[in-house]
């Protein structure tokens, strides 16, 4: 079993969601996350339209524009091995756009996993 992490534009998330319950895989967890890539990233192009209407918070308003954290979506999946190249194709389908900040995927083994309702281990805890 794998943890795929992949963290994507705001913009891209209800897409994302949709695109991974279409390939059969509608568990998931989702977050909101700040970050930074090694580029420098237009703050207002990582905003979603909703965002960009408002004003800038304070938050980023007092960081450097160099060290400023944009906004972005964390979805978290636990899949079989063998689902793991269908998640990242699909991931990638959608949020790949050739531009900074596309994102990352992030692939981490998984040793253990237990439904707590049912007790059940394992894969068929999936």
């Amino acid at each position: 079993m794998k943890e795929v992490m992949a963290i994507i534009r705001v913009k891209e998330i209800s897409k994302t969601k949709n695109a991974l319950l279409k390939a059969g895989f509608p568990s998931m967890t989702c977050r909101d996350v700040l970050g930074r890539g090694k580029k420098k990233v237009d703050f207002k192009l990582a905003m979603t339209p909703i965002e960009a209407a408002r004003e800038i918070p304070e938050l980023y308003e007092a960081s450097s524009e160099r060290h400023r954290l944009v906004p972005k979506r964390l979805i978290i999946l636990v899949v079989q091995d063998s689902d793991v190249k269908k998640v990242i194709d699909t991931i990638m389908e959608i949020n790949s756009t050739g531009n900074p900040g596309d994102g990352k995927i992030f692939v981490l083994p998984i040793g253990e996993v237990y439904r707590i309702r049912t007790g059940d281990i394992g894969e068929s805890a999936l």
